[in-house]
């Protein structure tokens, strides 16, 4: 999006974005709020999201915190080009390349959807660098679940005309990933800015592709990876607020997160739904600024 923020989204997202070319060449949008330092708060949205999704979570951390919230490349105010490389391992590649462009030397991860995989994907690589880890409503690993709904939006020829002609993927996550309340108007406005047309959905339909599902697709490699690297955030600082209502990432992944990391601190919240971070902020707000502030 290179026209400036209009006034009715600024009003939620009153921020400056800057811009960062990756290494495959795209521009992507990010946030870098707070004060200048080597220490930082990186927050990592999913699908359909983007950085949007942490505005309050930014405004809250702000004065205190760096943070930085990038749009992956196809999502939020980042470039949509149609030929991009959307597999997990170019999205890694992606964050890794923009912490250490930024001389990040220290990373509190704050994750969601698919920026569990992203996230936890750039931890492995290099841990030396992670501290305080925030989990919502997210996976990185395998698992053969998989919704119905997003199994159709998956399938050849069919996925795409639902996610990109007809956006049955980013509309109906305006009203499916929340349960306690709705999103006002100009919420739900602000989340399908991004995906206005079908070029702009490229992304969406693609990260649904990504779904590695066999060992055969081209990004259960990556996953697998990823997974192995959790052993070593065992013992790390761990913080797990969950919507008990989510369609997608439901309790079976939360489950397998209280296997993977035992240490963690776990708040499930029975009646929030995936986008747990809007659902119930008043909640998960105050939860993830005592976790960041431990000593």
């Amino acid at each position: 999006m290179s026209a400036p923020i209009p006034d009715w989204l600024a009003r939620e997202y009153p921020f400056v974005p800057r811009t960062f070319t990756t290494p495959r060449g795209a521009k992507m949008s990010f946030l870098d709020e707070g004060p200048r330092s080597d220490e930082a708060v990186l927050m990592l949205h999913g699908n359909p999201t983007w950085s949007f999704y942490f505005r309050h979570l930014v405004q809250t951390l702000a004065p205190r915190w760096r943070c930085l919230v990038p749009d992956h490349i196809g999502m939020g105010l980042s470039e949509k080009p149609e030929n991009y490389d959307y597999t997990l391992a170019t999205r890694i590649a992606d964050i890794e390349a923009l912490v250490a462009t930024l001389g990040v030397r220290r990373v509190h991860l704050v994750v969601h959807d698919w920026g569990g995989a992203i996230g936890f994907g750039f931890a492995a690589k290099h841990p030396a660098m992670i501290g305080r880890l925030v989990i919502l409503n997210t996976g990185a690993f395998a698992s053969v679940h998989i919704p119905d709904r997003i199994a159709l939006c998956k399938a050849p020829v069919i996925g795409p005309l639902l996610v990109r002609g007809f956006n049955g993927f980013a509309w109906p996550a305006t009203w499916m990933a929340m349960h306690r309340r709705g999103l006002t108007a100009d919420e739900k406005r602000a989340y399908l800015l991004p995906h206005g047309s079908w070029a702009d959905r490229v992304a969406v339909s693609e990260f649904v592709r990504d779904i590695p599902m066999n060992p055969v697709h081209r990004s259960w490699a990556a996953l697998a990876g990823v997974e192995q690297g959790l052993e070593q955030f065992r013992n790390r600082p761990a913080l797990i607020a969950w919507g008990g209502r989510d369609f997608c990432f439901n309790d079976h992944f939360l489950a397998r997160w209280r296997e993977l990391l035992p240490q963690a601190a776990v708040h499930r919240i029975a009646d929030a739904g995936h986008y747990v971070l809007e659902d119930a902020r008043e909640e998960v707000l105050p939860l993830i600024v005592t976790f960041l502030s431990a000593p």
